[in-house]
């Protein structure tokens, strides 16, 4: 089944299975379904496992486990179930699933970390989304010796002991996959989640859906299509965006051509950058559709972004004297209707220089060193909460933000943040950064939905880097990145 678009709390979730129980829907009948649909997934991917050990726990989670164990048994596997927890402790609907277990031939057993050795598949039936603080002793024993014994782990809504809404892990299961239940849990997708959740998969166990407004929603191919119409048969480049790229210090004329390539490549009408003198031939020599225009002093600015809709300014501008006029240059003489996308040495800068400078209608495209920077806080407490740290670069700084890494979030205020959940490590390389700015750069000379395009644009940045390390993760370059960008727009019309 495809993943849905919406993600949700771990409290929303709740929300949502306590309405689907008070329209008609039995507490048990929801664990029957979600083990019958866990188990059918686990035969899928695994068709040849013979012998599983269901780890469960005291609650629900550990119920989906048991209903999943009686399934395995009645169809002839090698089940052993390893309670995590005094039989007499279970209680409601994990305490049904329970004695159904042991009607149909299973006794539960304690748990034994030998067992898992034996096992083709271990199955994480401990917490799903339970897991908050500090967990207790022999919670954190089983999550440890389940990692440890080097067996393919199927966790069941989510791996034990990841926080469910931030991706934190306490520790928890490293799972090989997930499948998730009702509704996708952020938790999935933030922090440490994807590393620690696997392949994840997902059964709504046929259950509609109340109007609650999700956390965030994850981008897919129709965030393009939704922002990119068709272009009219007598169109002509001035329509559709004229984008200037300012950066490039002293010996960093790289940055200014990779951003103004990805520019051109996501359909900006026009392009120019604007750097240092020297870098005139860096820039142009084998990309002739791009201007150029040298930067000496902020006056140069001025007449740069004389018709410019869009200014990118940041790849490779450095921290130095002249950067910082530079920087000024630009907020002096912009004028209304032109967009800011700040990046890299830009955030820097404004971090360093202007810790009250807020804009509702510019874009900043933080890494979380800047945006710790920016928020004047560590690194790890951005990526303890990435979300928490998004609406608050939205509250300080305004505009549109876009907080990348592992699940790059953008954010508003007044939106619903979108997550994307494409991309691969292949992609922590030099240059990258100034791709993704040129690309928000370009979707914004198009566009005049500067939330919606800036979230298409991290998008096609991402799937272009999957695209690219179908060949290997090690060697990619930003450059082939940027190219790859027109690919991933192809199949628009």
């Amino acid at each position: 089944m495809l993943l849905p678009r919406e993600i949700f709390t771990a409290a929303q979730v709740r929300q949502l299975e306590a309405a689907a129980i008070a329209g008609g829907i039995p507490g048990y009948t929801l664990m029957k379904r979600a083990g019958t649909a866990a188990f059918a997934a686990l035969r899928q991917r695994w068709p040849l496992a013979r012998a599983l050990a269901v780890v469960a726990g005291p609650g629900n989670n550990g119920g989906d486990g048991l209903v999943l164990a009686r399934l395995a048994h009645q169809a002839g596997l090698d089940v052993t179930v390893l309670l995590v927890a005094e039989p007499d402790a279970l209680r409601g609907e994990a305490r049904e699933a329970f004695e159904e277990l042991r009607e149909a031939g299973v006794e539960a057993r304690p748990f034994d970390p030998a067992v898992l050795a034996r096992a083709d598949v271990v199955v994480d039936a401990l917490l799903g989304i339970g897991a908050r603080g500090n967990l207790r002793a022999d919670l954190r024993e089983a999550i440890e010796a389940i990692n440890a014994a080097g067996r393919r782990v199927f966790a069941i809504d989510l791996p034990s002991g990841l926080d469910p809404d931030t991706g934190h892990a306490l520790p928890a299961v490293r799972a090989t996959a997930t499948i998730t239940f009702i509704a996708l849990k952020q938790g999935l997708f933030l922090g440490e989640g994807p590393e620690y959740a696997g392949d994840i998969q997902f059964d709504g166990l046929q259950v509609t859906r109340a109007p609650i407004e999700p956390a965030l929603r994850r981008l897919t191919y129709e965030s393009l299509a939704e922002v990119l119409p068709p272009r009219p048969r007598q169109s002509h480049k001035g329509q559709f965006g004229r984008v200037l790229i300012v950066g490039g210090g002293a010996g960093m004329p790289g940055a200014v051509r990779l951003a103004a390539e990805a520019a051109l490549r996501v359909g900006a009408g026009l392009v120019t950058v604007a750097s240092l003198p020297e870098h005139l031939a860096a820039v142009t020599a084998n990309r002739p559709e791009l201007m150029f225009r040298g930067l000496r002093d902020g006056c140069d600015v001025a007449d740069a972004m004389a018709n410019a809709d869009v200014i990118a300014v940041g790849p490779g501008l450095g921290r130095d004297a002249w950067a910082a006029r530079i920087l000024g240059a630009v907020f002096e003489n912009r004028r209304p209707g032109q967009r800011i996308v700040a990046d890299a040495d830009a955030l820097n800068l404004i971090a360093a220089e202007d810790d009250r400078l807020r804009l509702d209608d510019w874009v900043l495209t933080p890494h979380p060193g800047e945006a710790a920077r920016l928020l004047g806080t560590n690194v790890a407490d951005v990526q303890h909460d990435r979300l928490a740290a998004l609406r608050e670069l939205c509250t300080q700084r305004g505009g549109v933000i876009v907080l990348k890494g592992a699940g790059t979030l953008i954010g508003a205020q007044g939106q619903v943040p979108r997550l994307c959940d494409h991309g691969n490590p292949g992609m922590s390389a030099p240059g990258m950064g100034d791709v993704l700015t040129g690309a928000v750069a370009g979707f914004l000379g198009q566009s005049d939905r500067p939330f919606e395009a800036t979230a298409a644009a991290v998008y096609t940045h991402a799937v272009a880097g999957d695209h690219c390390a179908r060949l290997g993760l090690r060697g990619l370059l930003a450059l082939e990145v940027a190219q790859e960008l027109r690919v991933v727009l192809a199949q628009l019309p």
